[in-house]
């Protein structure tokens, strides 16, 4: 019988533990609205929702059903991972994990042996509840599984860095993984070497400037940046004969462009404005727009505003993937939960106050208060959705103070101290302080997010949906999800979503969007914990 596994199988790749694990994992549905062959799994999806009307004093709760119908192709692409800032922390750190995830590679730390791993992501170390045995007990597989998706050790990476060091230097540089570490993966490094890049220096700080070796000559927007981008795509595609690639930034924090009529907001305007050589286009818009040229998805890491209205409405004309902004790995991912629990408990937050030190070259670009400027709008925005959700506890138009301090402390390194205060109203005129001292090892907390945006991403390229036929709005063809992937939302500070559609931040609402979507492709319904089974006997 069919599975929904790679091939099949699950005992091709280690496990996200680091060891391979002979125990079944793959599943197959057995039911009338799901049907498999070699080359999709196909997909009958009950979507039920509750409309919401406002009549007199009252609300009215009407119940909805909609009928899609998603095909998923089976056929595992060989894919390529082309980064923007190879050269950086992330960008060494997560190709040595994979190289090292891929060789199965152990070595020795102070602790003891260490074996590679895919701890802390999502899709590799995380699992979902698949149903439930006859006897009531939960039954959960490796996310990895639901759907056939690409494997991380089987990435083919390359990238950009307006540094030009090979790969293993620039590792060293980082300062990040274990010295044992390293030498195992040197070797392969060493015959790595980044791209030249695109440097415009107004839009990163100054203090970049001594990396800045390995750059494409110009120093402003312009076509011909836009088409090296694209040759790059296209060259790195054939020398290793992949069938698609996906492109992430990963590089410097950008200032904040300015958004003005008849240059960036339309797409048309932003095309002439990169032909004008305008000062307000970035070098991540231009990455951007080249990916949208090129049919290549492309996901923004950082928390500048790369995805002007123009650059939107470009990859809504051509149907391409675009997904940010700003990995959500540390700070900002303990506040999105804490904040969810806080205010569906009943607990009215009042203050939010966040303070940070980190001494890598992430913090070095940030001590320039244009840059500092992206992070600090990234990072304040995160509660926003859940105080809304409340009226209970917040008056319209009412908020926390909330405050983000960033400073650069070189002694520290990528280990980022993370201090956050959180102050609340409690029962009847009383309040809760709570403290927390985060130290986050920025680097190995962001390159598992790395590797779930690629293959998340990757996997949407082969979903597609049409509302079934018989409904009042079925559709007659197939087509893929919108342009701009708010299913990316869990691993992203300030999620990108389509013109007009709510941003949610939520936490554990993101991660079940996310799960929920992959069941909906292999006709399962949404996950429930109400566990009736345990309760209505």
């Amino acid at each position: 019988m069919t599975t929904n596994g790679i091939n099949g199988t699950n005992g091709a790749h280690a496990n996200g533990d680091g060891h391979t694990n002979t125990t079944p994992k793959t599943f197959v549905v057995n039911s009338p609205n799901v049907v498999y062959t070699d080359e999709e799994i196909r997909s009958k999806y009950t979507y039920r929702t509750t409309l919401c009307t406002v009549e007199g004093d009252n609300y009215v709760a009407v119940p909805k059903e909609t009928v899609y119908d998603f095909k998923v192709d089976r056929k595992v692409p060989k894919t390529g991972m082309m980064l923007v800032g190879w050269g950086g922390n992330n960008g060494t750190t997560v190709t040595a994990g994979i190289l090292a995830n891929k060789h199965k590679y152990s070595w020795a730390t102070k602790e003891g042996t260490q074996d590679a791993n895919y701890y802390g992501s999502v899709i590799m170390g995380s699992t979902i509840k698949l149903g439930i045995t006859a006897k009531g007990k939960d039954v959960n597989v490796p996310f990895h599984n639901v759907l056939p998706m690409v494997h991380p050790n089987d990435l083919v990476i390359g990238g950009w860095d307006i540094s030009g060091l090979p790969l293993d230097k620039a590792m060293d540089r980082a300062k990040v993984l274990q010295p044992t570490m390293k030498e195992l993966v040197r070797e392969e490094m060493s015959k790595m070497a980044p791209l030249p890049s695109i440097y415009y220096p107004d839009f990163i700080a100054a203090n970049q400037e001594n990396r800045a070796d390995n750059v494409l000559p110009g120093s402003k927007a312009c076509m011909e940046h836009v088409e090296q981008i694209r040759k790059d795509i296209r060259e790195f595609k054939a020398a290793n004969g992949l069938d698609k690639i996906i492109v992430l930034w990963t590089a410097n924090t950008e200032r904040y462009a300015d958004l003005i009529d008849g240059v960036n907001d339309t797409a048309d305007n932003l095309l002439k404005s990169i032909e004008a050589g305008h000062e307000e286009v970035s070098p991540s818009t231009i990455f951007a727009v080249a990916c949208i040229l090129e049919g290549t998805p492309f996901i923004n890491g950082s928390p500048q505003n790369t995805f002007v209205p123009g650059a939107i409405e470009l990859a809504e004309r051509h149907g391409a993937f675009i997904g940010g902004d700003d990995f959500k790995s540390g700070q900002t991912k303990m506040k999105s939960a804490l904040t969810d629990f806080l205010i569906n408990a009943g607990i009215k937050l009042t203050s939010i106050a966040s303070y940070n030190h980190l001494g890598n070259n992430d913090g070095y670009n940030l001590s320039s208060q244009k840059q500092f400027r992206s992070k600090e709008i990234s990072k304040s925005n995160v509660v926003d959705d859940m105080v809304a959700a409340n009226s209970v506890l917040y008056k319209e138009g009412e908020h926390p103070d909330h405050t983000v301090v960033i400073k650069y402390m070189p002694a520290v390194g990528d280990d980022k101290r993370a201090l956050d205060e959180y102050y609340a109203e409690i029962f009847c005129g009383g309040h809760q302080t709570i403290s927390l001292f985060n130290v986050c090892e920025d680097s190995l907390l962001a390159s598992p997010l790395i590797i779930d945006l690629v293959v998340i991403t990757e996997m949407m390229t082969r979903i597609q949906w049409k509302a079934a036929e018989g409904g009042a709005v079925a559709e007659k063809d197939f087509k893929h999800f919108h342009s701009v992937l708010s299913v990316l939302s869990y691993m992203l500070k300030a999620p990108l979503t389509p013109p007009g559609t709510p941003v949610v931040n939520a936490l554990a609402k993101q991660r079940a969007a996310l799960t929920n979507i992959f069941r909906a492709c292999v006709g399962l319904e949404p996950e429930s914990d109400m566990t009736l089974e345990h309760k209505l006997f």
